[in-house]
């Protein structure tokens, strides 16, 4: 559910991040990211709601996602902090408040392996009955 409100001539979005994480889904995937998942952090750690984990096939696709990604997000009214490894493109971490997006080269990210630090938090795929 999106509220929005007026301050001071500007329109600000109040968004849930269940909401903030569909719209980065969708943004991935229109732009070709591979292999995205995205982990539910509730109750499990206090870095934020979700994760957002994704992969690119060069340095130049990792990087015109995240640069993608931060304009989008920017332009939907979303605070965003600066993305940090954009200049490397190898890992880019982008802070999107309650939803938290990691985007690599898939060598990277297998090298990080990110998802096998959370994997028992993964859903099984073959009980799980609603998409994220």
């Amino acid at each position: 559910m999106t509220k929005t409100r007026v301050h001071d001539s500007v329109e600000v979005l109040f968004t849930e991040p269940a909401s903030v994480v569909k719209l980065i889904r969708n943004i991935l995937e229109n732009n070709k990211a591979e292999d995205t998942v995205i982990i539910d952090l509730h109750g499990k750690t206090t870095i934020g709601d979700y994760m957002v984990i994704t992969s690119g096939n060069s340095n130049r696709q990792v990087k015109a996602l995240a640069e993608n990604l931060v304009q989008t997000l920017k332009s939907k009214g979303l605070a965003t902090i600066k993305p940090e490894g954009l200049p490397q493109g190898d890992w880019v971490l982008i802070d999107a408040g309650n939803v938290i997006v990691h985007l690599f080269r898939p060598e990277v990210r297998a090298f990080y392996n990110l998802e096998k630090m959370w994997e028992a938090y993964l859903p099984d795929p073959e009980t799980e009955t609603t998409a994220h």
